[in-house]
Parts: structure tokens; C-alpha cells; sequence
């Protein structure tokens, strides 16, 4: 009997035959066993969907947030990795940039393996339609992440089934374009599919979900006038509403919320399940008294003076995202900022935060339509969707903006609205705006550190090199 392993593309590599051959069969997944019904596809993808637990606790909010002028280590003995990225220095030895890299491609390589079996199992048609919808959203959600990290990324759309399929296959790195082009594919294909599908939780993918990212990658390859008409489906859809108070969303019970349009699942109380959040958000003292137990905090993302001081008065997402003072345990207060999303002053244990981590949700939508209607000169309709997000947050909309103001306005109102949520890296990379906007900012903090044009894309994690010579190293590095 054959057997199958659900293994990362990239690591089974550097794998040599004899290791496949003496894996123990624990370990292992067969075909013919185990894939038999509904319930057993649908173990494999929560599998799937767990692997992204990983790429989001702290990973890909170091790379949004630490990389920028939002957050900053305030540690004094930081993992090398984290001072790189808050000094904006990425190595191949990043240890977060190596996260990324393997979890990805999990995720990646599990999709294809059920991806693979579909076709020939005795699956109802709607349900193969369900899984393929999800399995496609998934990878095009991880190639997204890929390429606008990485570049130019290997291009897999198969299962493998042996070493020699692998050694065989050209695991070479494709340009941006063709990576946007799997990605388009996927993310419509996965739209089209998951149409009329309904009862699934927010942290399963939806056409909502998969609208919501291809009008993002529109967005991020400039194709404003796809991006402006996907959005709108989303919108018109009115499947989705922001949530009437903004704190709602990263806190205690926030699954499933109506401003959800995809969130990364965590359990507090089961080991693994649960996020680091609560100790990297918050300061690294022994004397702080705001969790069971006492527990400390790592203070490896915390608030930016700059970032705290940006909110302007009456702002309602400040309270509920920064924090200026910290209890200690005599009762009082010092000062110390530190971030407050998905914070779970409920667990008294690190890495077992309960807080779902919300990837896309609907203000996202409102104020990327609203970018794409003013790059497409439409500037006087985008104020509504930009007012929508600031009259939430209790703020006046604003009025008769130029389009360089409005993008000035929407860069400002993303920063604060998507504060910690590993957003901040990503937009000023879309806009072409992280060199001038950075660059300032460490100057006017007296550092010397630089964003150089090559450092828009991080390096190639030194370990796949090892795997794969081929790859080769982003310019720069």
C-alpha cells in the first residue's frame, strides 16, 4: 500500500529517500485508508487551516508592524531576528522570514494534496465544490503573503507523490507575474465556487473572503478598475457591516463578528491552539499586574511614540488600541505603552491567547474601494467609504480632498485603523511610499538605519538555499 505524506513542499526537497522510506507510520497519510469520506477531507483541511495559526502569531505581524514606524522593541535581549526587523535589516537567517517561508508552502502543499484527490473520490459534487473553493482560496492566500514578501517565489500546483516527482519538478522561482496570475486564478476560481455556500464559521474561506484578497492583490498590481469592481460586489453583497464598536473586535468573543470577513481561529486552554499576542504586545517588566498570574509581558511589538501620538482627539480606536500606563503589582500605575489587540488578559500563560486574529474584514473593504475609486481619478464618491471608517471611530469625515490629499488621508486612516493588525509594511509597499515615509522617520528619531530600494523584498530564507541552490538570493542580500 502505497503511503502519502502531508509534508512542506520545500523541506521534503532536502529530503532523501531513505528518509522517506524509514518514516514511521505515524506519521504518514494513506490514500486509500484515510481519505473516504466527507469527514476525512475535511480533517485534512482543518489541518490546512491550522498551519495558519503559525504564519500569523507574530510572524507576519513582525514584517506589517516592527519593520515600520508604527511599533518598536522595547527588550534588552531581543532574538537577533526581531532587531533586524526593527531596524529594517533583514537577513537570510531570519528565523520569522524562514516561518513564513515553511508555513506557506504547508499550507500550499496540503491545498494540492486534497486538491489532488478530489476527482476520484465518491464526494457529492457540491461537496468537492466546497473543498476546492477552500482549498484554492488557501493557496492563493499563501502565495499572496509569498510574493509580496519574497518576489519571485517557486510556482507549485501539484501533489507529490514521491521524492523523484520532486527532484523532478522545477522548483525554480517564477517572476511576480505568474505567481499574480495563480493567485487571480485561484482567488476567482474559489469565489465561484463557494457562491451560495453557507453555514461555515468566518475562519474558513468564503466567497466573501475570496473576493475581499483578489480585490487586494487587484489593489496591490494597480489594476484599480478590478479592484474598484470586486469591492463593490463585496459591498453590494451586504453580507458584511462594521461593528458598531470598534474594541469588539480584538477582544473575548470576537468570532464570527459582521465586520469578519476571514479570521485565523484560536482556542485558549488547548495547547498549540492558542497565540502569542498577549506577551509580545505588551512590556517586558516582572512588576506588572494585568494578567492571572502575574505573568510578564516580552515587549517585542509595543506602540511607537509616533503611533500613540497620531490618534487625534475624540478618536475612539486609540483607548482600545494603545495604552499609556501599566499596573504593577503594588497597585499602581507607571508609565509604559503597550498595544491592546487580541491581548487575552484572560490567560495567564504565553502562547495561550484565545483572541481570533481577524485577516480581512470589512473596513478593509470599504477603504480599498475607496483607493481605487480615487486612483481612478473618482475621488469626490471615495470620501464616503473613507468617512464610514472615521465616523466609527467618532471622528468628523472629511471633505473636498485632492487625490494626492485623499491618498494622504487614506495612508494616515489605515495606519491608525490597522494598527497592529500587520497591515502598515504592505500598504506602504503597495503605494511606493515605505522609502520616503521610513526614511523619515528614522531620521527624525536620529537612527541611522534605511530602507534601501532592494529591502521592498526580504530575502530568501538561507535555509531553502541550503535545500535548493537554484533558488538563489534576491538582489542585495
Amino acid at each position: 500500500m502505497k503511503k502519502y505524506l502531508l509534508f512542506s513542499m520545500i523541506a521534503v526537497v532536502g529530503a532523501s529517500c531513505s528518509e522517506f522510506l524509514t518514516l514511521q507510520p505515524e506519521n504518514q497519510i494513506s490514500e486509500n485508508s484515510f481519505y473516504k469520506n466527507i469527514n476525512d477531507f475535511d480533517a485534512a483541511l482543518s489541518g490546512t487551516y491550522a498551519e495558519l495559526q503559525t504564519l500569523h502569531d507574530a510572524a507576519i505581524v513582525y514584517v506589517g508592524d516592527l519593520t515600520t514606524d508604527n511599533a518598536e522593541i522595547k527588550w534588552t535581549v531581543p532574538a537577533v531576528a526581531e532587531t533586524e526587523f526593527d531596524e529594517m535589516n533583514p537577513t537570510p537567517a531570519n528565523s520569522f522570514l524562514n516561518t513564513i517561508w515553511m508555513s506557506s508552502y504547508k499550507v500550499i502543499s496540503r491545498s494540492n494534496t486534497i486538491l489532488s484527490l478530489l476527482d476520484n473520490s465518491g464526494l457529492t459534487g457540491s461537496q468537492k465544490d466546497r473543498l476546492r473553493g477552500e482549498c484554492l482560496f488557501l493557496r492563493g492566500y499563501s502565495y499572496f503573503y509569498l510574493v509580496r514578501i519574497f518576489g519571485a517565489v517557486p510556482l507549485v500546483e501539484v501533489a507529490f507523490r514521491s521524492p523523484n516527482e520532486i527532484m523532478n519538478f522545477d522548483m525554480s522561482r517564477k517572476e511576480p507575474a505568474l505567481v499574480y496570475g495563480l493567485i487571480e486564478r485561484d482567488l476567482t476560481d474559489a469565489a465561484a465556487l463557494l457562491t451560495g455556500v453557507t453555514g461555515l464559521a468566518k475562519s474558513r474561506a468564503s466567497a466573501g473572503a475570496s473576493e475581499t484578497l483578489l480585490g487586494k492583490v487587484y489593489l496591490t498590481t494597480k489594476q484599480f478598475d478590478k479592484a474598484a469592481a470586486i469591492l463593490k460586489r463585496v459591498i453590494d453583497s451586504n453580507t458584511y457591516a462594521l461593528q458598531p464598536e470598534y474594541g469588539t473586535l480584538f477582544t473575548n468573543g470576537n468570532d464570527n463578528l459582521k465586520e469578519s470577513v476571514f479570521e485565523i481561529l484560536y482556542m485558549s486552554g488547548n495547547v498549540g491552539e492558542g497565540n502569542s499576542f498577549s506577551s509580545i504586545f505588551t512590556p517586558a517588566r516582572f512588576d506588572m499586574a494585568i494578567f492571572p498570574g502575574n505573568m510578564q509581558g516580552s515587549g517585542r511589538i509595543v506602540p511607537t511614540p509616533e503611533i500613540a501620538a497620531a490618534y487625534e482627539n475624540g478618536d475612539k480606536r486609540r483607548p482600545v488600541s494603545v495604552r499609556d500606563s501599566i499596573r504593577t503589582n503594588t497597585g499602581k500605575y507607571e508609565k509604559d505603552l503597550f498595544g491592546l489587540k487580541f491581548v487575552d488578559f484572560t490567560t495567564g500563560i504565553v502562547g495561550d491567547g484565545g483572541i481570533n486574529f481577524t485577516s480581512l474584514r470589512y473596513a478593509d473593504v470599504l477603504m480599498m474601494y475607496g483607493e481605487s475609486l480615487n486612483e481612478l481619478g473618482q475621488t469626490g464618491p471615495a470620501h464616503e467609504y473613507l468617512n464610514a471608517v472615521r465616523i466609527r471611530a467618532g471622528l468628523p469625515g472629511v471633505s473636498g480632498l485632492s487625490q494626492s490629499e485623499f491618498r494622504l488621508a487614506m495612508e494616515m486612516e489605515r495606519r491608525l485603523e490597522f494598527f497592529l493588525e500587520g497591515h502598515r509594511w504592505f500598504d506602504l509597499v503597495r503605494t511606493n511610499r515605505a522609502e520616503t515615509v521610513l526614511n523619515d522617520y528614522f531620521r527624525s528619531k536620529g537612527l541611522s538605519f534605511t530602507v534601501a530600494p532592494h529591502e521592498l523584498i526580504m530575502p530568501i530564507p538561507i535555509r531553502e538555499i541550503d535545500i535548493n541552490p537554484n533558488l538563489g538570493q534576491n538582489q542585495g542580500y
